[in-house]
């Protein structure tokens, strides 16, 4: 059986996922949690097989709550499940550890095995992703300028991008606002932009909003 845990904010997906989990009679055991602090409260407390992880977390970003896992349990499977595209996030969550990325519009088919998979310690990289993946690796895709940021400026960006003030994304990140005027500052410098407004204008041309 394997020891499934379950982090992500919305409860319909959670009981979305326990059920069709539940199709495979007496293969998992679910737990589930709805930030990223229960998460890995609960981690702690049990033992799991796999961990799987929405990035879109009401107190902790998913990357952040990915990298603690690291630190802490080095050899649990984290699959990343997010509704955000494998262009935006996926070679930073590989990066980052994770066991595979998967979308949330993936067939359920798909997501069983990418859980089956990581519960025997083997990564699970869909046919689409090896190709960005193999692109990446081999210089073929080049940079673009937001791909070039850190994972932390990359948050600030994406909280920019959707109208978030200073203060606003100090308290979704949980630092100080004159620590995200320094991620603001250089990440500006690193995209070539002049102001937020740019910002906003660059985000959507590349699909990056919520």
């Amino acid at each position: 059986m394997i020891r499934l845990l379950i982090v992500d904010d919305h409860p319909l997906v959670r009981k979305g996922l326990i059920h069709l989990l539940d199709e495979a009679p007496g293969e998992f055991q679910v737990q589930e949690a709805g930030t990223g602090q229960e998460g890995l409260s609960m981690i702690r407390q049990n033992a799991y097989d796999v961990v799987l992880l929405d990035l879109s977390l009401p107190d902790i970003h998913g990357l952040d709550v990915l990298q603690q896992v690291g630190v802490e349990f080095p050899n649990l499977p984290v699959l990343v499940l997010s509704i955000h595209p494998e262009n935006q996030f996926a070679i930073r969550a590989l990066k980052a550890g994770a066991y595979g990325y998967i979308t949330k519009d993936t067939d359920p088919e798909d997501l069983l095995t990418a859980i089956r998979t990581a519960a025997k310690g083997k990564k699970y990289i869909s046919p689409q992703l090896a190709c960005s993946l193999v692109a990446y690796i081999s210089g073929e895709s080049p940079l673009l300028p937001h791909e070039s940021l850190s994972d932390r400026e990359y948050q600030v960006m994406r909280l920019m991008a959707v109208g978030k003030t200073i203060r606003e994304i100090s308290n979704v990140l949980q630092l100080s606002p004159n620590t995200i005027s320094t991620y603001r500052r250089r990440l500006l410098q690193k995209m070539g932009l002049r102001n937020n407004a740019e910002l906003v204008r660059y985000a959507a041309r590349h699909n990056l909003l919520e």
